[in-house]
């Protein structure tokens, strides 16, 4: 019998396919990056791990400790993977715009959770400002995955260059809103480097201003929208803008009619941002690139069960 590692071992490696129904006709090839195949069912698995590595490598961390984080879920979701694997408590602070089903998720998974007002980055109750503040309190070790350089490292040494290998060396487009910003900017980074022509592409739901400080000409437009996990009202410092091509707005209704059509007609079971990510991927390849156009499909439908959206 095959003597196989540990689930932290199945980070990553995840599959890319081909949008068949959603993407025929159009100019260029429309791929998804599986990424809701990870363990624990999002992208920030990657990070979670990664974040984690580096801290232990560099001495920053002590057995036992308690990890707090500021999270949409997903990467507490990796958090708490990673710290049932090596022993640590984990206290997750989440905005209430969460789905229900993130925070049962997380609880479940031996998380602690608390939820904290939609407030804004300058409002002390801002989700961040009150895990900033609650580390420094408590003496708790701060995963920081807004800054952390660790979260766009790990996606230029391993999902970018997957990416790049599952589409044969040749990528004409990349598609991903901004959580982080580590993705855009790590697998952006990569793919720029070896794709001359790659164009980096921020999908971005209508109400964040992300769109408009890539490109000034998007309005400046700062309002709320239902989909989780991406865009806002401040360039993450995790984020390098500087590798992004351009921007496409996106409504929530776009965002969650293109994320039933993943799972209706491409038996692909995802969350909204991935909605948000291919609707703006159909609209690249509409136009025409060179070589396929590659969207993130960041997290898994379980997480928004109870959304009226996905009914």
């Amino acid at each position: 019998m095959q003597t196989l590692g540990p689930i932290l071992d199945r980070i990553g490696r995840t599959p890319t396919v081909r949008l068949q129904r959603l993407g025929a006709g159009l100019r260029a090839p429309v791929l998804g990056k599986c990424e809701f195949l990870n363990p624990g069912g999002s992208i920030k698995d990657r990070i979670a791990r990664a974040i984690l590595d580096d801290a232990e490598r560099h001495g920053r961390i002590a057995p036992g400790a308690t990890l707090i984080e500021a999270t949409a879920g997903n990467t507490g979701m990796g958090l708490a993977l990673v710290a049932a694997a090596r022993g640590y408590r984990l206290v997750c602070v989440m905005p209430e715009k969460m789905s229900a089903d993130k925070r049962a998720a997380l609880v479940a998974a031996g998380a602690e959770v608390l939820i904290v007002p939609n407030a804004p980055p300058s409002s002390p109750d801002n989700f961040q400002n009150v895990a900033r503040r609650m580390a420094e309190d408590h003496g708790w070790f701060l995963t920081d995955q807004f800054v952390n350089p660790a979260n766009p490292r790990i996606h230029e040494e391993t999902t970018g260059p997957e990416i790049l290998e599952q589409c044969s060396g040749r990528v004409g487009a990349f598609v991903s809103g901004i959580g982080t910003g580590g993705t855009i900017t790590g697998v952006g980074r990569y793919l720029k480097a070896h794709c001359p022509n790659v164009r980096i592409i921020l999908a971005d739901p209508i109400g964040s201003r992300l769109a408009h400080m890539v490109d000034p000409s998007h309005p400046d437009h700062d309002a709320g929208y239902q989909v989780e996990g991406i865009g806002g009202s401040v360039m993450p410092a995790a984020c390098d803008p500087g590798v992004i091509d351009a921007a496409e707005r996106v409504s929530d209704e776009e965002s969650f009619a293109t994320a039933r059509r993943l799972i209706r007609e491409e038996g692909l079971l995802v969350g909204g941002s991935s909605g948000t990510a291919v609707a703006a991927a159909l609209r690249v390849a509409a136009t025409g690139c060179d070589g396929p156009v590659v969207a993130v499909l960041a997290d898994s439908w379980d997480r928004y069960l109870s959304r009226p959206w996905l009914r």
